[in-house]
């Protein structure tokens, strides 16, 4: 049973890591106000943003602090070099630094256990890092739809419910919000092709393509999702369901650290 957060116990701490993005003559660390937002309020936990550092990143004095990540959507893409591929299309951008933070930093997370949520490029991110690879372009796939935004389109519509995933029967996914089929936006151009090993399908969408994923035989919560479910979260009731689920799981870690002596 997950423990509630009391006026005298501490929120738990959610690492949220960073994007680099160049704005004006400048290079800066980046997070969304929606992600921010969705661990505030969503997760009821405290976020704490991490640096795009790479190589020079403290993960184990990160780790040490957080009980649970947050991987963000971006609007930079996986260097597909990690998955043995060239770049498809140059004028994508690309997040070097992201990368190399992201990368080993969900691998040790998930060997602690810490809980995980990973949205959108960081649904990506986890099954990059764990050994699958990706569509650079869904769209020029046989057989798959667009799921890309309209770049024309308002914000309101661009996030809007764009089509209808199938959840897997006693998954995780399914667990968590009760139900076997829901609606979600859509705003990728690429997406997973090849599944890591270890990996569950939780949801697909009408095209076959993969939407969500859990890691059955990991120590601790983990759930990927392609989707955007931060956007408008209290607005959203499955939405508030899966923040909702996976801020218990960083009290419940939180928790048992608290009880090893």
């Amino acid at each position: 049973m997950a423990v509630k957060a009391s006026p005298t116990m501490r929120r738990p701490i959610v690492l949220v890591p960073a994007c680099s993005w160049h704005i004006g003559h400048h290079m800066h660390h980046i997070v969304q106000f929606k992600y921010v937002d969705a661990v505030v309020h969503g997760a009821h936990c405290a976020p704490l943003i991490a640096p795009a550092l790479g190589a020079e990143a403290d993960l184990d004095t990160w780790l040490d602090t957080c009980d649970g990540v947050l991987l963000t959507g971006s609007p930079s893409n996986v260097h597909p070099s990690y998955f043995d591929q060239a770049v498809h299309n140059p004028a994508l951008p690309l997040d070097p630094a992201r990368d190399a933070t992201t990368l080993p930093l969900l691998r040790a997370a998930i060997a602690r256990g810490i809980p995980l949520l990973a949205i959108c490029r960081g649904f990506q991110e986890v099954n990059v890092a764990l050994g699958g690879s990706l569509h650079q372009a869904v769209q020029e796939v046989a057989g798959k739809f667009d799921h890309r935004e309209n770049p024309l389109a308002e914000l309101e519509e661009q996030y809007g419910p764009a089509h209808p995933v199938t959840l897997m029967p006693g998954g995780l996914l399914a667990r968590v919000l009760g139900s076997s089929e829901i609606r979600v936006n859509s705003l990728h151009g690429q997406g997973v092709d090849v599944l890591a090993p270890g990996l569950a399908v939780e949801a697909r969408a009408e095209d076959g393509l993969i939407e969500a994923f859990s890691l059955p035989g990991a120590p601790g919560f983990l759930l990927g999702l392609q989707w955007h479910p931060e956007w408008h979260l209290q607005q959203n009731s499955d939405a508030c369901k899966l923040f909702a689920a996976f801020g218990d799981a960083c009290r419940d870690y939180h928790a048992a650290l608290e009880r090893i002596p």
